[in-house]
């Protein structure tokens, strides 16, 4: 890390915790009025839902191509400046200034790009082991597929079909657990199978953040998680869970990242004993053969569901 990137960093942290603390103190913003007024999605009303077409350029994020599909972002997912996609994500998202600084940021570095002046396509944040990593719940590792802007439906379904909570109306909720337990065995089954598989503790972290954006941002909603994982499509009247004033911080978001986190080691432990990584996905692979559900798959293993 440079002197510049250190001293960058230190300031947007301090930004950040100063957001936090106001967020304490300032009123939330009421229910249906969580994008601000005058951008794309306030009210609840979306532009136009249109499916990438060949050449468009699309990346690991399901949440940036949605952005890319309503036409927030360019449609064809190229020559976007760093700048453009952190205003967007904070109109769109409600994630903090200081949030939706520093991930773009690090993007640009990754990329050896100026976020000042530079632009990207959506594709190339989709380096391997830049941001995008192994055991992902929502794609199929680099060394099967290396075009990570493809859907892989097969984990997205198993991993809605594990959501074990409820709201209020009954409607069925991924709950961090939920997360931790579907993370932990894409973990083991990727590790087994991938020969080239990878994971360092920054990509653990990094991918424990974005099972949290399904929490924090969608609230865990299978119902706005369908088609937003599935097709990559906001909802019509979804507006973000978050309801801070100045968005969600990553002082604040780091409270969801770091128990999912070690709720993952937990279940991995669990794996482990028993009867190790092969054995797991010989499991796993025969569920749907045996008729047990996915939701059901811990149960059957020992495990609990919530």
């Amino acid at each position: 890390m440079t002197i510049s990137s250190f001293l960058t960093d230190s300031f947007v942290f301090g930004w950040d915790f100063a957001l936090t603390l106001l967020n304490l103190v300032t009123p939330n913003l009421k229910a249906g009025h969580v994008v601000p007024a005058g951008f794309h999605g306030a009210n609840g009303k979306w532009p136009e839902y249109v499916p990438p077409g060949e050449g468009d350029s699309r990346s690991a994020c399901p949440m940036l191509n949605a952005l890319a599909n309503h036409g927030i972002l360019p449609h064809d997912g190229k020559n976007i400046s760093f700048k453009m996609m952190s205003e967007t994500v904070r109109t769109t998202y409600n994630f903090a200034p200081s949030f939706c600084f520093f991930v773009p940021n690090y993007i640009a570095r990754i990329l050896k790009k100026d976020y000042s002046t530079d632009t990207f396509d959506l594709a190339d944040i989709s380096l391997h082991n830049g941001i995008e990593h192994d055991a992902s719940l929502l794609r199929e590792d680099t060394f099967f597929q290396p075009d990570q802007g493809k859907i892989h439906a097969p984990f997205i379904n198993e991993l809605l079909a594990s959501a074990s909570g409820k709201d209020k109306n009954a409607g069925v909720l991924l709950t961090s657990e939920d997360l931790s337990r579907y993370s932990a065995k894409r973990r083991t089954e990727a590790k087994a199978r991938n020969p080239e598989f990878s994971l360092s503790l920054f990509h653990k972290m990094f991918g424990s953040s974005n099972c949290s954006t399904l929490l924090a941002i969608c609230g865990g909603r299978v119902s706005d998680l369908r088609p937003f994982l599935l097709e990559e499509r906001i909802p019509e009247g979804w507006e973000p869970s978050v309801r801070s004033r100045l968005g969600l911080t990553l002082a604040k978001f780091n409270f969801t990242v770091l128990p999912l986190e070690m709720g993952i080691g937990k279940y991995m432990k669990e794996y482990a004993k028993e009867g190790g990584s092969q054995a797991r996905i010989d499991d796993s692979s025969s569920v749907k053969a045996s008729g047990v559900e996915p939701a059901n798959y811990g149960a059957t293993a020992g495990e609990s569901t919530n």
